[in-house]
């Protein structure tokens, strides 16, 4: 059976603790990084280069200089990436006080890793783990991308990891607010890393990411229009303090897990009818462990046992849900949790151009109650103009998924590079992306790799 084996491999992906991986690739031709000294990472409380001759991971899978177990789950099979990419790595962490983040034995939070091609285009890009993976996870969907077009590519661990990272901190809330202040503090450190190596600062930066990562995008668009030109959102999860927010529909779910709702209830909570086959996987991976991971986070007094000091030791108890969480109604919580999401809230004043991409069919953050709600969000605050929302038809939260179900699924990568080229012409400054629309399947195409917007 194939959805057993990848519920493994995505538990496995959230809770990878590995040290270093394998061994090093040779290293690279000594002109490719003659001025490696000069990368040094501001702030950073640890740092290692290392000069490689192929920077994607067609050539770093089983080296330390990834972790392709922490991308399961996240790419359609089939899909294909480019490689041959020279330039420079450097990992290391910031100074945190959190140690999640076991990997390359170093136990400790506020990981990073910055990619420096030789062929440089000029270009940045920023992102940060989707869900609770690590800085290698988007290395298959983004940096490989990226890195072929010419880009310096960094990304952070967001300051914490795996499913208890909601024990980071000391207030509710403080967890996700890392995340954010993580970001920053990577971006102010990649550009001035860039320019030190180069000798010239990035003419653009690009921030990007999926579901959290998306988040992570949306958040820095709205409060940091000095580190960036623009950004693409993929599937990004939606914070408001009054919701709706993750928080809204995900009880619905685990109360449908507990046979205590109807398909009715679920479409009332925001799930796409058509969504139902998606319904049995995801009350088996994602939606317990989701619920009660960010409720404690954001709201520890609900159920102080529940997960308490954990959200599990072995799979099961990590993905089991809480009961009292099918009962668990954010918008009659107290002011104080409302406060503590609103210092993490999206308030969808745009300062810079963002495309979001949303899959019709995403089971665990459905378009309803979050990207049809952050486009309104920034027609409200008068940004329209600096926004692009295309939904993607049969598109759900992981590729992965494509592969159990090929004909119901379309992966949102292609769609997602397509966004991507769109955003470069549109901050370079060029035309602007077509309108927003619904992006139709695409019959007797590839469609793992191919995903034109118009």
């Amino acid at each position: 059976m194939r959805l057993p084996l990848r519920r493994l491999a995505l538990l496995g992906a959230a809770l990878t603790v590995c040290g270093t991986l394998g061994t090093a690739p040779p290293a690279a031709a000594a002109s490719a990084c003659s001025h490696a000294a000069r990368a040094a990472v501001p702030g950073a409380a640890h740092q290692e280069r290392a000069c490689l001759p192929d920077l994607t991971t067609a050539a770093l899978a089983g080296t330390r200089y990834t972790d392709t177990a922490d991308q399961a789950g996240l790419a359609a099979a089939g899909t294909r990436n480019p490689s041959g990419v020279p330039g420079l790595q450097l990992d290391g962490y910031f100074p945190d006080s959190s140690h999640t983040n076991a990997r390359h034995g170093w136990q400790h939070d506020a990981q990073f890793v910055i990619r420096l091609p030789e062929h440089w285009n000029g270009g940045l890009v920023i992102t940060g783990a989707p869900g609770n993976r690590g800085q290698y996870s988007t290395d298959g969907l983004i940096s490989d991308y990226v890195l072929a077009a010419g880009y310096a590519y960094a990304a952070t661990d967001k300051g914490n990891t795996g499913p208890d990272f909601y024990r980071d901190g000391r207030r509710p809330a403080d967890a996700v607010a890392e995340w954010n202040r993580r970001t920053t503090q990577l971006a102010r450190a990649a550009r001035t890393t860039v320019h030190r190596y180069y000798g010239r600062p990035a003419h653009r930066t690009v921030m990007t990411g999926i579901s959290n990562g998306g988040y992570l995008t949306r958040w820095q668009l709205e409060n940091h229009p000095e580190l960036y030109d623009g950004g693409v959102d993929w599937e990004g999860t939606l914070w408001t303090a009054h919701g709706p927010n993750l928080l809204t529909p995900l009880p619905t779910a685990v109360a449908w897990t507990l046979g205590r709702a109807t398909a009715a209830d679920m479409y009332r909570a925001g799930f796409a009818p058509g969504s139902e086959f998606l319904w049995p996987y995801h009350s088996s991976t994602y939606w317990g462990l989701t619920q009660k991971a960010y409720r404690a986070s954001v709201d520890p007094g609900y159920d102080p046992d529940c997960p308490g000091n954990s959200a599990g030791s072995t799979p099961g108890e990590i993905l089991a849900p809480c009961r009292s969480d099918a009962r668990y109604d954010y918008r009659d919580r107290p002011a104080a949790v409302h406060r503590a999401v609103s210092r993490i809230a999206l308030t969808g004043r745009l300062t810079r151009p963002l495309i979001t991409l949303h899959g019709t069919l995403d089971t665990l953050l459905p378009q309803r109650t979050d990207s049809d709600v952050y486009r309104r969000m920034i027609e409200d605050a008068g940004r329209s103009a600096l926004h692009r929302y295309y939904a993607v038809a049969d598109g759900t939260h992981v590729d992965g998924l494509h592969d159990t179900f090929p004909d119901r699924l379309r992966p949102i990568l292609p769609c997602y590079r397509s966004a991507f080229d769109a955003l470069t012409t549109w901050t370079t400054p060029g035309p602007p992306p077509p309108a927003g629309h619904t992006i139709p399947r695409a019959p007797h195409t590839d469609e793992t790799n191919t995903c034109p917007l118009r």
